[in-house]
């Protein structure tokens, strides 16, 4: 995991706190970072974002599907939102391109340059490997107990 220090992460998480409350209006709680494998299960929504330039790796936003649906649903001002249709999918692939854009920015006033791929969205079962660094998952909560996975496998090039 050389390279990778907390100077890597905070802009992330700035960006994706900053974000979700400007576009969701949720004030998130930063939980403890953790080492995880990046394996999700039936009921998970994982927004799958590449990072290349400076680093390389790949940042997956994780929801439960029903937080998935509350998100999206606070995004387009229909709370109450009960599935993934096109809307709501086009919707929280824009919140990982919000995040992940305010990222880059943050990234540039430090001099490091980053590029961002568009966002892919997958569900249920799946599992992904990386082989050049670890997957460092920072939960990020909000409305006491809703959790948003947020999965940082990066390296410094």
């Amino acid at each position: 995991m050389a390279g990778l220090n907390v100077e890597y992460i905070n802009p992330f998480l700035s960006a994706a706190t900053s974000i979700l409350k400007d576009m969701v209006q949720v004030d998130c709680k930063i939980g403890k970072p953790f080492l995880r494998d990046m394996s999700f299960t039936a009921d998970s929504v994982v927004i799958m974002i590449g990072v290349t330039g400076e680093m390389r790796g790949q940042v997956m936003i994780a929801f439960e599907h029903a937080i998935a649906c509350d998100v999206a649903g606070r995004m387009m001002m229909m709370p109450g939102l009960t599935e993934m249709d096109e809307i709501a999918t086009s919707a929280i692939c824009e919140l990982g391109n919000m995040i992940m854009g305010n990222t880059a920015t943050i990234f540039s006033t430090k001099g490091i340059g980053i590029d961002i791929t568009p966002p892919t969205m997958c569900n249920g079962n799946v599992k992904f490997s990386t082989q050049f660094t670890k997957n460092i998952c920072i939960p990020l909560t909000y409305d006491e107990g809703k959790n948003i996975e947020f999965n940082i496998a990066i390296k410094a090039e």
